[in-house]
């Protein structure tokens, strides 16, 4: 296959100042008159920020290493992971076309790209959201047929599935990555044959809670976000409490159940940062303890956990949450759409009053 610069080239390219700071030590791990060994994650870098390699990029990056432009553009053309051609604004569709997935119906997933996206690969879609290419073997071989959007894998597809998947993402919302059969990870189809015992105790494979987590599917790449070391040394990939906002004050023995609980409130937030108003938070359970959150059908134990860190440890929470206020929720919790498609606004509303508890 022919790879060149592609005929239409923005003016210019700049990394964002995180991106700038993290290349420059990318190219301080090598020693002097090495710098080129940098080439390629300068590069990489460059393309999760603009989503492909342009023209300017290549020069920006030549210059930073002290290179001639055409040593950077042979590195370019040389390996497929970079675009050389616009990708769409919102994914880049990349299916997986050999042998396993080939038989499972990856020709199928092809289709819906052709009618969905474009006829020819690597074209944009009408609007400019999608572009798409069919790859080399990805290595989910057991969970084929499979396509990777953006940085995630998206297994056991049909093309009906896959259509949703590009609904949603069009819509704005990121469906979760990993099987889309009902599967864990990438057992066997027919059920366990050894390891009967096991007792999954987690909603989400490891890969993709951390998907999940990091929430970062489709999101290019400015070089604030917290890397998947941060995540799994406990940092938070969600927004936290900026300084100065309100927090809970003590309370005596002896007050209502409605005082303790506006005490405990973690006043709301300044808007505009991201969609959404703050629900009202509580900095721990009241008495009594927590609420079994995980009764709400669709909550598992990775959620539960990751709403008791927004806040949310009571069903009359939940249950009190305006469209505004679930928004806000959608946007830390990284599963846009969840909380309207299952329902849980009436579910604890039902649990509040006591039923089904």
């Amino acid at each position: 296959m022919l790879r060149r610069l592609h005929h239409h080239q923005p003016e210019s390219f700049a990394f964002t100042p995180a991106n700038l700071e993290w290349a420059r030590g990318q190219i301080a791990k090598y020693p002097e008159g090495r710098q080129a060994s940098a080439v390629i994650p300068l590069l990489w870098r460059g393309q999760e920020q603009e989503g492909w390699v342009t023209r300017p990029m290549i020069e920006t990056v030549a210059r930073m290493l002290d290179l001639a432009p055409i040593r950077v553009l042979e590195v370019a053309s040389f390996y497929f992971m970079f675009q050389m051609a616009p990708v769409g604004s919102v994914a880049h569709v990349q299916v997986c076309g050999t042998t396993s997935c080939m038989i499972c119906g990856a020709e199928d997933l092809i289709g819906v790209c052709r009618d969905k996206i474009a006829k020819a690969p690597h074209t944009l879609s009408a609007d400019g959201k999608f572009s798409w290419e069919e790859v080399e073997c990805l290595g989910a071989c057991a969970n084929a047929p499979m396509v990777q959007i953006g940085k995630d894998y998206y297994e056991d597809l049909t093309a009906e599935k896959f259509a949703w998947i590009l609904d949603e993402l069009a819509a704005g919302r990121v469906p979760t990555p990993g099987p889309q059969n009902g599967r864990f990870a990438s057992e066997p189809l027919g059920g366990l044959t050894s390891l009967k015992g096991f007792a999954k105790t987690h909603e989400a494979n490891a890969s993709v809670a951390l998907a999940t987590q990091l929430g970062d599917t489709v999101k290019r790449i400015d070089g604030t976000e917290p890397t998947a070391t941060d995540v799994m040394r406990g940092a938070s990939p969600m927004p936290v409490r900026k300084k100065g906002a309100p927090k809970a004050r003590a309370t005596g023995a002896g007050e209502s159940d409605a005082a303790l609980r506006e005490a405990e409130t973690v006043g709301r937030p300044e808007q505009g940062s991201v969609a959404g108003s703050k629900p009202a938070l509580l900095k721990k359970p009241r008495k009594g303890g927590a609420d079994d959150l995980k009764k709400i059908s669709g909550v598992g134990p990775k959620l539960e956990s990751l709403l008791n860190e927004l806040g949310v440890f009571h069903f009359d929470q939940i249950a009190a949450w305006t469209d505004d206020e679930i928004a806000w929720v959608d946007e830390r919790l990284k599963f846009k759409g969840r909380i309207e498609r299952e329902g849980w606004i009436a579910q604890a509303q039902a649990l509040a009053r006591g039923e089904g508890a």
